[in-house]
Order: structure tokens, then sequence, then C-alpha cells
């Protein structure tokens, strides 16, 4: 099979200056500043809150000190969308381009992140702004992203970028596995009975994002079980020698995600392959040790 264009966190990949669109999404799709630099794309921090005290994704906060006050914390952190504000004071820089935005957030069922461009795009009405729900999250979101990111590159315009994000909603699947569902449970993104009978039958529930929902989808009783099933999975999802577009995501479980990204290029042939650390934000609702995968078929 192919070997990906894109074995890291925006390796390998180098905007052009010349784009006629501006890109902008947030941190829920697990993309660093860093990583959206790499591709030309401006990266809103999401809050993240330990008590009173407030991180910005990204900058004030990253993984390791994330997971080192998850470890410590007697209670789990809540997460906040970008204010109204933050979207209006990112967009004002950026007008200075006096170029068309593309802002491509996550599915509104899941954070009100998109609300908030939404509104700040109203309050700009002399910019061009083209809010987008993607009804994904993470890292089909993150793939949304690059894909916008190389249109842009291409010279196409908002309007088409726009399009191409809409014709890729419907073919993005995000399937992936927790160590535990308290995390989804706690943070209110699964149902507490669910959640009490995955810990009863210690499972490693495989779930996936359904119209813009985290729902459960199987329920492996192993860890290697349930890693086999995404992979079984993606299979059944695609076409015998369709080219995929793909991106792994884990939550400290890096060794997994490598392991996972290289079956998947020895499987099937890809076009691109990103493995993503899932961030401060997937990782206070899925929890250590989440291991999935993003994808869809050209």
């Amino acid at each position: 099979m192919s070997q990906a264009t894109d074995q890291t966190e925006g390796g390998g990949y180098t905007p052009k200056n010349d784009r006629k669109v501006i890109i902008v999404t947030d941190g829920t799709s697990s993309m660093t500043p860093e990583m959206g630099a790499s591709y030309g794309v401006h990266v809103v921090p999401v809050h993240i809150l330990f008590g009173t005290k407030a991180y910005r994704t990204g900058i004030d906060i990253d993984s390791g000190l994330f997971y080192q006050l998850l470890r410590s914390s007697k209670q789990l952190p809540t997460t906040a969308q970008p204010s109204v504000m933050d979207f209006i004071q990112v967009y004002t820089e950026l007008a200075q381009q006096e170029k068309p935005i593309v802002s491509i957030h996550a599915s509104v069922k899941l954070t009100a992140t998109v609300e908030s461009a939404m509104a700040a795009s109203k309050e700009l009405p002399e910019l061009s702004i083209h809010p987008i729900d993607t009804k994904s999250i993470s890292v089909g979101l993150a793939l949304m992203v690059t894909a916008a990111a190389r249109a842009a590159d291409a010279g196409k315009s908002a309007e088409e970028i726009v399009q191409l994000v809409g014709d890729l909603i419907p073919k993005m699947n995000i399937i992936f596995t927790v160590d535990t569902l308290e995390y989804l449970q706690r943070g209110g993104r699964i149902g507490g009975a669910t959640a009490l009978i995955g810990a009863a039958l210690s499972i490693k529930p495989v779930l996936h994002v359904q119209d813009g929902l985290v729902a459960p989808l199987e329920k492996p009783r192993t860890r290697k079980r349930a890693v086999r099933r995404l992979l079984e999975l993606m299979e059944e999802s695609l076409v015998s020698g369709q080219t995929v577009h793909a991106a792994v995501l884990h939550c400290i479980a890096p060794e997994d995600a490598q392991a996972l990204a290289e079956e998947i290029q020895e499987q099937f042939s890809c076009a691109e392959m990103i493995v993503m650390e899932a961030g401060p934000i997937i990782g206070t609702h899925a929890g250590p040790g989440t291991l999935g995968v993003a994808f869809y078929g050209e």
C-alpha cells in the first residue's frame, strides 16, 4: 500500500503564502498551535478549568501539564468554548490580511464553539466569514481542516472550500475505544446507565461519532479486541482499494497509536496519515488510554 504523506502532526507539509482564503479552527480539533501553523491554519484556543484556575489549550497548558494536573486533581476539569469576544479578536486581527475567512469547528451538539464563531461573524458584517459546523470533533475535525488547507493552497475560493468541507461531513468516520466510560459519563457525553454497565462488565467499549454525538457502537471485553475492531470497522466502511485519508488519535498512548497507524498503512492505501495526541479537551472527556481513528475515502 502507499505510504502516507503526513506521518506525524503536520510533518512534511509546507503551506503556501499566496492563499486567497484564511482557514481557522479551534482546540477541539486536537490541533496544537504549532500543528496549525504547519498547515497555515489559525487555531483558536479552548479554555480548560481546574477549579478556579483557567488555562488556554496550546498556550497556557500542554498535554504533559494537563495529565499531571488530571492525576493530582480531586475533581475533573471543565471545559469552555472560546467566547464571542475571543472570535471577534481573532477575526479582527486576521481581517488585516483582507481575505475571506473559513472557520471550521466541532459539532454544535458537543460544544457551543461554532455558535460563538457565528455570533462573532454577525458582529463583523463587513468581513467575509464562513463558520462551519462539521458535525465532527477532534481528529475528524482535523482531517477536514487539513483538506481545507490543501484546497486553499490549490487556490480555491472560500465558497469552494465551504462546499468541500460540506461534502466531507457525511463521509467522515470517527471510531475510538476508551479504557473507561467514567470520563464520558462524568462530562455528560454519555449516559450514566451505559457507563455503569461498562464498568460492571469491565468492557473496553468501541464508540463512534454519529449525527454529531458520541454513541456506543460495540462492547469488546479486551483492549486488544477493541483495537482490532477499529481496523475491522474501518475495512467495512470502505470500498476495496479506495484511497483513504486517516488520522489516529491517542490520550497518552503513543506506542499504541503508532502501532495502529502502521497497521492502517499496511492494510489501506493512505493518501494521508496523521498521528495526533488528542490533547486536553478530548483527554478531559475521554480519559487516558483513549485510542481511535478518523477517516474518509476519496
